[in-house]
């Protein structure tokens, strides 16, 4: 490590970034807060990108061959490799439960194209819908200028009507504020058989807006992890379409 590199390493030691870079910040069991507040990062659009990948280590017998017979293979993108014949279909989504000042409770979600609005209540809102893995993932939109009309928001992540693989899938959860370094939270731990994973909390504490760490596989759906945190949502059966025969509606 070079001079320069500690030096701006020097600059970042109050967060755990995990990495030699110093415009990231690696949310951690240990260092698991930060305060938007504290960064200057509290207004303007939060930007939340999901983006994941297939494990290398789960690419079939043959296709390793191939690649140890081909080994410039090994330099397609991931999501190229990470879609073939041999891997199991996984299809991750992004989402979170919200709740306002005034008691409005919802879900901004993939299925029923609950997909918020992010000049009006709840001043959230999904963009598109990445069944591939894509190099873009998935992102959710959160308005920070009427951050004293949000009381907190739970970012999950789940596995949409396939077989539950989370422990088959590289996934992170990037959350890039208007101002300061990007904050990173890696869905790495093995859950073979969890369905959701609650991830990030983002919450007004005392006019404080801070992103905890969250990380709590379940097995079930969006329910599930509703009663964990005390949403109290009605939840039915959703589809990806423009009909659903349930939503979740306000507590």
């Amino acid at each position: 490590m070079g001079l320069l590199d500690r030096f701006w390493r020097g600059r970042d030691t109050e967060f755990d970034s995990g990495s030699a870079a110093t415009n990231s910040i690696e949310l951690t069991k240990r260092h698991s807060e930060v305060s938007l507040t504290k960064q200057g990062a509290a207004t303007g659009n939060l930007r939340i990108n999901l983006n994941w990948r297939m494990r290398s280590s789960d690419i079939g017998g043959p296709q390793r061959e191939s690649l140890l017979r081909h080994p410039f293979k090994a330099l397609k993108p991931p999501e190229v490799m990470g879609h073939s014949q041999s891997m199991v279909n996984v299809d991750l989504d992004l989402g979170c439960l919200y709740e306002l000042e005034d008691g409005t409770k919802g879900v901004v979600q993939p299925l029923g194209g609950l997909l918020g609005d992010i000049n009006d209540p709840p001043y959230v809102k999904l963009s598109g819908d990445d069944r591939f893995g894509s190099a873009s993932g998935e992102t959710i939109y959160v308005n920070l200028d009427h951050r004293e009309a949000i009381k907190r928001i739970l970012v999950f992540v789940y596995i949409y009507d396939q077989t539950p693989a989370f422990d088959r899938t590289h996934a992170i959860v990037t959350l890039y504020p208007s101002n300061g370094p990007r904050i990173e939270i890696g869905l790495d731990e093995r859950h073979p058989q969890a369905r959701s994973c609650a991830v990030v909390m983002i919450e007004n504490v005392k006019g404080e807006l801070m992103v905890r760490r969250e990380v709590k596989f379940v097995y079930g759906f969006q329910g599930e992890l509703d009663r964990l945190y005390g949403w109290g949502l009605q939840w039915g059966r959703g589809y990806k379409s423009t009909k659903a025969d349930a939503q979740g509606g306000r507590g």
